[in-house]
C-alpha cells in the first residue's frame, strides 16, 4: 500500500513559476464569481475551465477524479432535496408560482404520492454542486503548485502577521506527517493480522474510529516537540528576519492580478448589466 502523502504537482508549469500573490488574486476572482454566479450553465463551464487549469498545472489527475468521486454523494442529495423540497425557495428566486415538473409520483403511493421534481430544482441543485466543485478544484492552482517556503515570503510581503503565516505553512507541514503516521498505523495492524481487504465497509470504517486514538495522541507528541524546539530557538515571529529565497512579481504575475481584476469587473457588469449569470428562465439568466 503507497504512502499517504499531500498532493502537489510534480513538474514543472506556467503556474509553479508564478508567485504565490498573483495565484491568490486568481484564486479570489474565481472563487468569487463562482459564489455570486447562480446559473448552472456559467457555473458548470467555470467549473469545467478550472478542472482544466489544473490539468494545466500538472495537478494529478487522480485528485480530480477523487474530488469528483467525494462529491458524488452531496450532489445527488442537492439534486433530490431541491428537485423535491426546494420549490418554494425557487419560487422566490424566479419571483413567479408555477414551476416545470420534470416527474411526479402517482398521488396514491404512500408518503411519496404526489410529490414532483422540478426541473427548476434540479437546475438550483446543479448550480450549487458546480459552486462546490470549483471551490474545491481552485485550491490546487495556489497551494499544490506552491512551494510553502515562497507562500510564507508571499503572505509576508502582502503584510499578513508572520506569525499567521508561519501558522499556516507549518500547517500545511504537518499533513504530510500525519498522513505518515496513518500509514505506520495501518501498516502495524497489518502485521498483527489484520486484513483489511476482506473487511466489510461497517468493519474497516470502526478500524479507523479506533486508529484516530493514537494518531491524536502522536499529533499532540508531535506539537510539543515542535513547541520546544521554538523555544529553544527563541522563536519570536517578529517579520524583521532574513529569508532564504525571496520571490518578486514577474511581468506574467502582473498579467495574471490584472486578468483577474478583469474577470471580476467583466462578471460583473455582465451580471447586473444583462443578468448572464443569474437564476431565471433561460440557463444562462433572465
Amino acid at each position: 500500500m503507497s504512502a499517504l502523502t499531500l498532493h502537489t504537482v510534480e513538474r514543472d508549469s506556467f503556474f509553479t513559476r508564478l508567485d504565490f500573490r498573483s495565484k491568490l488574486a486568481l484564486m479570489g476572482a474565481i472563487t468569487l464569481v463562482a459564489f455570486v454566479w447562480e446559473s448552472p450553465v456559467p457555473g458548470g463551464l467555470l467549473a469545467v475551465a478550472v478542472a482544466l487549469a489544473c490539468l494545466a498545472a500538472k495537478v494529478k489527475f487522480g485528485y480530480i477524479r477523487m474530488v469528483v468521486t467525494l462529491l458524488l454523494p452531496f450532489a445527488v442529495f442537492m439534486i433530490l432535496m431541491q428537485g423535491f423540497l426546494g420549490a418554494d425557495l425557487v419560487r422566490a428566486r424566479l419571483h413567479r408560482e408555477t414551476l416545470t415538473p420534470l416527474f411526479a409520483f402517482p398521488a396514491s403511493w404512500p408518503l411519496i404520492g404526489g410529490g414532483m421534481m422540478t426541473v427548476e430544482g434540479v437546475l438550483y441543485a446543479l448550480n450549487i454542486v458546480f459552486k462546490t466543485l470549483t471551490m474545491i478544484l481552485v485550491l490546487p492552482l495556489g497551494i499544490f503548485t506552491t512551494d510553502v517556503n515562497a507562500m510564507v515570503i508571499g503572505m509576508v510581503k502582502m503584510r499578513v502577521p508572520y506569525k499567521i503565516a508561519f501558522i499556516f505553512s507549518s500547517t500545511l507541514r504537518f499533513f504530510p506527517l500525519l498522513f505518515e503516521e496513518i500509514q505506520t498505523i495501518i501498516e502495524a495492524q497489518r502485521l498483527r493480522g489484520l486484513a483489511f481487504e476482506t473487511m466489510g465497509a461497517l468493519k474497516r470504517l470502526r478500524v479507523y474510529a479506533k486508529i484516530a486514538v493514537p494518531l491524536i495522541l502522536g499529533a499532540l507528541v508531535k506539537s510539543q516537540t515542535l513547541d520546544i524546539v521554538l523555544q529553544s530557538k527563541a522563536f519570536t515571529g517578529s517579520p524583521e528576519r532574513t529569508y532564504l529565497h525571496e520571490t518578486h512579481l514577474s511581468a506574467a504575475d502582473y498579467a495574471v492580478i490584472a486578468s483577474s481584476i478583469l474577470f471580476i469587473v467583466t462578471a460583473a457588469i455582465a451580471y447586473f448589466g444583462w443578468g448572464i449569470g443569474r437564476f431565471g428562465d433561460l440557463l444562462i439568466g433572465n
